[in-house]
């Protein structure tokens, strides 16, 4: 009996050893900062925009109707650093040859809790809150709404980045 007993208490701590060594794998998805940034940079362009007005549309717009075409082949590239540094570049088309490949430099902003995501639209003239609608690994689309009117701006970006 002591030795059934014995045997009892000695397999009892060497199935356990062996029971915890199972690696148990567990998908980690992507946040939004590492779907926007990829691991060191993304390249983002805007590929089409609706303006709602009091819940009418117009539908969606190709950018080339908004912007020139040396302005729609731009890219908004959003960086993966502790700055979240933001470039407006110039695309293979410029508008003047005498730009420099990055037009302007700024910061981006993510707030998680609501989808929101701060940078600059060049052709809106400032940084904006924007809500993120859609956002995978090859598709961005970001509304902003205007507090005042039921107005709202919407914009798709195709990621440039391979």
């Amino acid at each position: 009996m002591k030795t059934l007993l014995r045997f009892f208490a000695l397999s009892v701590p060497v199935m356990a050893l062996f029971a915890g060594c199972t690696a148990k794998l567990e998908p980690h998805p992507l946040t939004y900062t590492q779907i926007l940034t990829g691991t060191e940079k993304k390249a983002w362009r805007m590929v089409s925009y609706q303006i709602f007005d009091n819940g009418k549309t117009d539908g969606v717009q190709s950018v080339q109707t908004l912007l020139q075409p040396c302005e729609a082949d731009d890219q908004f590239v959003f960086y993966a650093n502790a700055e979240h540094k933001f470039e407006y570049t110039n695309g293979a088309t410029k508008c003047d040859p005498s730009e420099t490949d990055v037009i302007f430099e700024d910061s981006w902003t993510l707030i998680n809790g609501n989808a929101s995501l701060e940078f600059v639209i060049p052709v809106l003239g400032g940084k904006f809150p924007w809500t993120i609608k859609n956002l995978t690994e090859t598709s961005l689309t970001v509304e902003y709404y205007f507090p005042d009117i039921e107005a709202s701006y919407r914009f798709t970006f195709n990621s440039t980045t391979k």
